[in-house]
């Protein structure tokens, strides 16, 4: 498909991701990206769900992308989430419009085929990104959730909470130990990924949510590239043997970033195990472990509903530093207009 000397086509995997990397990073400096983190996300993704990804290419060069598909975090066959992304360098030029109106025939062709009658298209932006908000409003969408980024330096802790909370927990049978010291442990990961989705039916995130598979989950999680296990703790009750998640009573996870940031990926305890400080405990044992490696800045995510969560992120010291929203379409199928 060309609109005068823009062409668009299917991405080759492995040989656009650099390319792919630069628009990504050039569009959004604070969220660089890298050939290697976009490989593993692309290995990791899970094959039976949909999902499909365009270029468009300016007199050979890769100016715009765009990707759509299924959730599998939260998967419904009628909805996809997806982004596009041009390069500064290329705005204003039609990109954008070319890439939305490729994804629209994509899918709309893939729903009739299907026969599930409505299309849903979601995808999330910063408030800072007006120029994006503007264009997803023109075409219909409407702003359906908010999430809050906070932020802190591990500097700014005080980890005399950490020190006071530690013999209430040592009294009720509560550790705290890193996700690598447990790396030898044969059922760690089973135990976690029963965790993981029993803590998840408590956030509020203003959508049905699925339990991907044990492997996926471990692939995406666990062996993601910017995943910090000696930054990530989980509480364990020693004596406790449940059925699903064995000792294992809350869990945080700390990422990476290539912009150098660190990131919260999860934070939660069972809920009969909660009053103790448990979730406060185990963030400050996280922050603790970076700023004892030298420190920086970590970053976390709370949406809207889930007031108890960031009312305790900001006694930490998070502050907020963009609002994210998540805007979304629904169209007929038959009915999809560009």
């Amino acid at each position: 498909m060309t609109t005068t000397s823009l062409t668009l086509r299917e991405v080759r995997t492995p040989d656009d991701f650099a390319a792919i990397a630069a628009v990504l990073s050039a569009a959004d400096p604070d969220w660089p990206a890298t050939p290697e983190l976009l490989q593993a996300e692309d290995e990791a993704r899970d094959r039976q769900l949909y999902f499909t990804q365009r270029v468009a290419e300016q007199e050979g060069r890769v100016v715009g992308v765009m990707h759509a598909g299924h959730d599998d975090f939260a998967f419904e066959p009628h909805r996809y989430s997806g982004k596009i992304v041009v390069h500064p360098d290329a705005r204003r030029q039609g990109v954008g419009s070319a890439l939305y109106a490729e994804a629209l025939r994509v899918l709309q062709a893939r729903e009739q085929q299907e026969q599930l009658g409505r299309l849903v298209l979601r995808t999330m932006l910063p408030d800072s990104e007006q120029t994006g908000i503007h264009f997803l409003k023109a075409r219909g969408f409407e702003g359906v959730w908010q999430r809050y980024d906070l932020r802190l330096h591990t500097a700014r802790v005080d980890y005399g909470t950490l020190d006071a909370l530690e013999p209430r927990l040592q009294q009720a049978g509560v550790r705290l130990v890193s996700l690598a010291s447990l790396a030898g442990e044969p059922e760690r990961d089973r135990w976690l990924w029963a965790l993981d989705w029993q803590l998840f039916q408590d956030v509020p995130m203003g959508q049905t949510l699925t339990q991907r598979p044990l492997e996926a989950w471990v692939q995406q999680e666990l062996l993601d590239p910017m995943f910090r296990p000696e930054l990530s703790f989980v509480a364990l009750r020693d004596g406790l043997d449940d059925p699903e998640s064995g000792p294992f009573i809350g869990y945080t996870t700390l990422m990476q970033s290539p912009g150098g940031f660190y990131m919260i990926g999860m934070t939660g305890v069972r809920r009969q195990d909660r009053g103790l400080g448990v979730a406060r405990a185990l963030k400050l044992a996280s922050m603790r472990a970076l700023q004892q490696q030298g420190g920086g800045e970590i970053r976390t995510y709370n949406d809207a509903p889930n007031v108890a969560m960031r009312r305790m992120n900001e006694q930490l010291g998070f502050e907020l530093a963009v609002i994210r929203r998540r805007y979304e379409l629904t169209l007929q199928t038959g009915a999809v207009q560009p």
